[in-house]
């Protein structure tokens, strides 16, 4: 079963999604400050965004909407390319460590 998010009908919706990359970093999180509340009178109505600059970082910046740009696909499709030799290479080497332990013989 897939875990679901319900956002009351008077709430616009998000503009991004959890996990998503963006220009400031990775969205793990968002909030909404409904118009007519204390905070939003304070703060502005809306979605707010905390993010995390990279994956290795412990950093968390929390943004308004309007202050994220979301990554062109040209810039999102070097990312995860990016991780991904970045993992394989990972793996490489991962497997040469086991070939040593084992004497050469996986199951690989």
């Amino acid at each position: 079963m897939q875990p679901t998010i319900s956002i009351p009908q008077h709430w616009g919706y998000p503009r991004f999604n959890l996990e998503q990359r963006t220009q400031q970093g990775i969205i793990l999180g968002l909030y909404y400050y409904p118009s007519g509340t204390e905070l939003a009178e304070q703060f502005d109505a809306g979605w707010r965004y905390a993010l995390m600059p990279n994956k290795n970082s412990d950093e968390i910046s929390y943004l308004k909407e309007d202050q994220i740009q979301p990554l062109t696909p040209e810039e999102l499709f070097s990312e995860i390319t990016a991780e991904i030799e970045f993992y394989e290479q990972q793996i490489s080497i991962l497997q040469q460590q086991l070939a040593v332990l084992t004497g050469g013989f996986t199951n690989a």
